[in-house]
């Protein structure tokens, strides 16, 4: 009786000890605010790097290019591979905020997954994020199963062949996350149309090749949580509200949007108070909402969770450069509050397909 029950206590201590990912978005270009850091002196502790950005050449919104803005091309794919000989990954993320990708024809379509497979290629790039924002993608109808709106099809389709075709080259899964506006996901609990709830269709056709989902817990707003509450950015009630949508599945006017596993959920928040216009939270909050949802701690605030998620998959944060400056706080804040957090360090590895 008591060796079983020493094995119970072990097998939750390694539940709760699940390797995860402190994914950091790094900036391609200099700021005064959040100066510029050489791709290979990012902090050790992020283990999954996003290169912002590559963007529409000019007149398009779909022939993606990029090009090192403080580097050479060679000394960036040397960084590149450096990283790699360190066991992180480095996807290239593409659009960003105010920038407009569509794809309203067939050929922009293919278009743009030849642009982002030459990037990739060239780079040496482990995959690639979609940063949708502005007006990148919008819904007329449809459900979340099967959209009608042929830019969102086209979107879908345009990942899957990108993934199909690194498969061929390199012989394994293609890295593929998401950074979602919080309105364009969990705002699907409000309305089905336009903006809201745009991006379901896609993560719900890609969900499982999927790496991570790190929907952007700021600039938000307020939000309503599965218990028909509605909860503020900038709190802890805010994070956990907002994560177990995804992680539990919610009703839209487009149907069902079915869970993630929490392995492929990552809370995504800005480094500090400067690196957003609005939603950050302090770091402490941080650590209760996270200890809350993996059921490490004691509930945060008036939102109750209906599960606990152990294996959570760690932190995002706009950005890896914010993080590192010291006129927006402590240099390594979130960093350190992740290292905190999730202490067996890196959970790099391939889910799905």
């Amino acid at each position: 009786m008591r060796t079983a029950s020493l094995l119970l206590l072990l097998q939750s201590a390694l539940l709760h000890a699940q390797p995860a990912d402190l994914v950091g978005y790094w900036q391609n270009w200099y700021d005064a605010s959040s100066p510029y850091i050489d791709l290979d002196q990012v902090d050790a502790r992020y283990t999954v790097i996003e290169v912002a950005f590559a963007l529409p050449a000019t007149g398009t919104s779909y022939n993606m290019q990029f090009a090192p803005d403080q580097t050479t091309q060679a000394a960036l794919i040397a960084q590149v591979a450096t990283l790699h000989t360190q066991g992180r990954k480095v996807l290239i993320s593409v659009g960003g905020a105010n920038i407009d990708l569509q794809l309203n024809t067939d050929s922009e379509r293919d278009q743009f997954a030849s642009s982002v497979l030459d990037i990739i290629s060239t780079y040496g790039f482990d995959g690639l994020d979609l940063d949708l924002e502005s007006n990148s993608v919008s819904i007329s109808g449809g459900t979340i199963s099967a959209p009608v709106d042929a830019p969102v099809i086209r979107m879908i389709d345009a990942v899957k062949s990108i993934m199909t075709q690194f498969r061929l080259w390199y012989g394994h899964k293609m890295w593929l996350t998401m950074a979602p506006e919080t309105y364009a996901v969990q705002g699907g609990q409000s309305a089905f149309s336009g903006g809201w709830g745009c991006q379901l269709p896609i993560v719900d056709a890609l969900r499982d090749s999927l790496e991570i989902l790190q929907v952007q817990l700021y600039n938000s707003g307020t939000m309503y949580g599965i218990d028909g509450a509605i909860y503020t950015q900038s709190t802890a009630d805010f994070i956990v509200a907002e994560t177990e949508a995804v992680l539990h599945g919610f009703q839209t006017a487009g149907g069902w949007f079915a869970p993630l596993p929490p392995e492929k959920v990552a809370i995504g928040l800005p480094a500090c108070n400067d690196a957003s216009g609005q939603g950050y939270t302090p770091p402490a909050d941080v650590a209760a909402a996270i200890r809350y949802l993996r059921g490490e701690g004691p509930q945060p605030g008036s939102y109750t969770t209906v599960g606990q998620y152990p294996t959570l998959r760690g932190m995002m944060t706009w950005s890896i450069n914010w993080d590192d400056n010291s006129t927006c706080g402590t240099p390594g804040v979130f960093a350190g509050n992740y290292a905190s957090l999730f202490p067996l360090g890196s959970g790099i590895a391939e889910t799905g397909l």
